[in-house]
């Protein structure tokens, strides 16, 4: 291979680096945009962390996220995570760095819409079930069983004895889960009124957020300290050795999606896994084929 080459492949391969960071840095520049929006408004919580820092720990922490899928998949775990707290706190910023990197057939998410006619009619954890994950899966639950001891405990769409039963059942659900071998990681993304607000407040100022928010979002600010009580209730209730709670603080969003990956991380032990060399083989060529011409009109047209 020539100096110009050699020069032109390793072009290649930097722009290749650099497209794979761009997706990260995407998404940071939506969250900016919402600072932006804010018109100096000051933030509630102060600074932020410092981007050089946020992304050399992110892009290091995802690398630890390849080799902990690989660990799941090779040992066959089956790992269940839920994502709980109050709207905008941040839960699917962090599910979105977590899952980033990795192989969907490995982490999937699940955030299942509001129950249809049939599925109110079932046992209630039963919607839930099918959506476990199964030997090396990772299943990343963007809300979950947990709606009934928040959103349909404040905005009545549960009856008192549904509750109570919700909080009889739910632990010996939980412990039937950890005993099959799933391990269950329980998250509750915590922010304060204040940034609750500041977040809202952005989102409805930005055409590409404004999306995020929904009728019931509005009604959770009516029922903030309603809330507060159901949380604290369902903390009290619902933390048990076998699958405890672990608090994020979420008012600085960068620090949350660092310290529940880190969290993650040191939830489950692993290793590397040994891999077979990988050789590409060569093209297999047949001196009879001849590739034909795509038609003019089946090509994507060139805007850019």
């Amino acid at each position: 291979m020539t100096n110009q080459e050699l020069q032109a492949e390793l072009d290649r391969i930097r722009a290749e680096i650099s497209d794979s960071f761009d997706e990260e840095l995407e998404l940071q520049f939506a969250d900016d945009q919402l600072e932006m929006l804010a018109g100096g408004e000051d933030r509630p919580g102060g600074p932020t962390l410092d981007r050089r820092i946020y992304f050399r720990e992110l892009f290091r922490l995802q690398h630890e996220l390849v080799r902990l899928q690989d660990w799941i998949a090779h040992n066959k775990l089956k790992v269940a995570v839920i994502f709980e707290g109050r709207d905008s706190a941040g839960k699917g910023g962090a599910i979105k760095r977590i899952t980033q990197r990795l192989n969907p057939r490995v982490c999937r998410v699940v955030a299942l819409p509001a129950p249809n006619d049939r599925e109110k009619t079932q046992w209630y954890f039963q919607r839930y079930v099918p959506h476990l994950p199964a030997a090396g899966e990772m299943v990343l639950f963007d809300r979950s069983w947990y709606n009934r001891a928040g959103v349909e405990r404040v905005m009545g769409f549960c009856t008192p004895n549904e509750l109570e039963e919700f909080f009889r059942s739910v632990p010996d659900f939980e412990k039937m889960l950890v005993r099959s071998g799933i391990i269950l990681i329980k998250f509750w993304f915590s922010i304060s009124n204040e940034e609750q607000e500041f977040r809202f407040k952005m989102r409805i100022d930005d055409p590409l957020k404004q999306w995020k928010l929904s009728p019931m979002d509005m009604e959770s600010r009516r029922h903030w300290e309603d809330y507060t009580k159901a949380k604290e209730d369902m903390l009290q209730r619902t933390h048990i050795p076998e699958s405890p709670w672990w608090v994020v603080d979420a008012d600085d969003k960068k620090r949350a999606r660092l310290n529940t990956i880190a969290h993650l991380l040191s939830a489950i032990p692993y290793g590397d896994v040994p891999k077979p060399t990988v050789v590409l083989p060569d093209r297999i060529r047949h001196p009879d084929y001849a590739r034909g011409p795509v038609p003019a009109e089946m090509h994507v047209k060139a805007v850019y």
